[in-house]
């Protein structure tokens, strides 16, 4: 069977973009047609200033979310990242096969890091090496699959790199996956900056769309989008991109196509509308389910003991077959014999 891994950062609270590019596909298709494991990569969360309690809730949240999105444990795996040890015993072996170049290269690493440089101050070292710790959390799993959103594909395709050097250079120990990209919805823009994606770490706007917002806050949102100079509803990605992106969230929360629902649209009010309503809908059982869970938070922690003891045994053997390729002497197993002298 197909091995599927993917993963969240509690560096916000997560967003529709989140649910309809990636989280939805994960409950729907992905942990039935897979070995899929679903992970709250809190690790990540560490790459830039941030408040530990705050890290701690937002990973709870995200992890209650995974289960409110339809994620069965009887299907799949859902754990946290930081629980399972693999991810950094792997990571800094790939550092070791990884260049500084290839980090720098990384297209979020230089806007993160120029926009830290304007106002005066840098970034965090982890965050330069963090693609290497996103292959590790693959690899280490030997996925087949990643369901990324487009602006993650390139950091795939570093893993993929990453998994064919190490093989080349030390043996075959790895899986080089693919990634795959939802056709609809795979990046959602801000509802007021539609040229920028609805990011979870910008923390507050009213063009972001978070999962737990109430009914009457994602419909206000939704009607104060922007749009574009024009009255005619089309779908223009490129020209159109305010009306593209409500297009593409009203199709990918009907199951629509955005280009054909244009057709039915004569105002940009009556497309909002309908938006809204749509993405009020489509986010309901999502908030209910939530709010079940979080009164039997025990449920909860369960699933996250077990899943991680489920990551760690399929993680480790594959773990321990890189450091013995890569040329570490193995840990000496068994009683010492001075300690069964002293027994005796």
């Amino acid at each position: 069977m197909t091995r599927v891994f993917s993963g969240v950062k509690p560096t916000g609270h997560l967003t529709l973009g989140n649910y309809l590019g990636a989280m939805r596909q994960w409950a729907e298709v992905d942990q039935h047609r897979s070995d899929a494991l679903f992970c709250v990569v809190d690790l990540h969360a560490l790459t830039v200033d941030h408040d530990p309690a705050r890290v701690r809730r937002l990973s709870r949240q995200a992890a209650t979310l995974l289960l409110a999105t339809g994620l069965d444990p009887e299907l799949c795996t859902v754990f946290v990242q930081s629980h399972v040890d693999e991810h950094a015993r792997l990571s800094y072996v790939l550092e070791c096969v990884a260049t500084d170049g290839e980090m720098r290269r990384m297209i979020q690493y230089k806007e993160k890091a120029a926009r830290e440089r304007a106002r005066g101050g840098s970034v965090r070292l982890s965050l330069l090496t963090y693609p290497v710790l996103m292959a590790a959390d693959i690899l280490a799993y030997g996925a087949d699959e990643v369901p990324v959103g487009d602006d993650q594909a390139q950091h795939v395709e570093l893993t993929r790199d990453l998994a064919v050097r190490f093989n080349q250079r030390y043996g075959h120990t790895f899986v080089v996956p693919k990634a795959t990209v939802p056709e609809v919805a795979a990046r959602v823009m801000n509802l007021q900056e539609p040229a920028s994606k609805m990011g979870k770490s910008d923390d507050f706007g009213p063009g972001i769309v978070y999962l737990l917002d109430e009914p009457d806050v994602l419909r206000k949102k939704v009607m104060r989008a922007v749009t574009d100079s024009g009255r005619e509803v089309v779908y223009d990605r490129e020209g159109r991109p305010g009306v593209a992106n409500l297009l593409e969230i009203l199709a990918a929360c009907t199951g629509g196509k955005p280009g054909a629902l244009a057709d039915a649209y004569e105002s940009y009010g009556a497309l909002k509308k309908d938006t809204a309503e749509a993405v009020v809908e489509v986010l309901r059982p999502v908030q209910e389910r939530h709010k079940a869970l979080c009164a039997d938070p025990g449920h909860v922690e369960g699933v996250l003991r077990e899943g991680a003891e489920k990551a760690r045994a399929m993680a480790r053997p594959t773990v321990d077959a890189a450091y013995r390729a890569i040329g570490l002497l193995p840990a000496v197993s068994g009683t010492p014999a001075v300690a069964l002298n002293a027994a005796r």
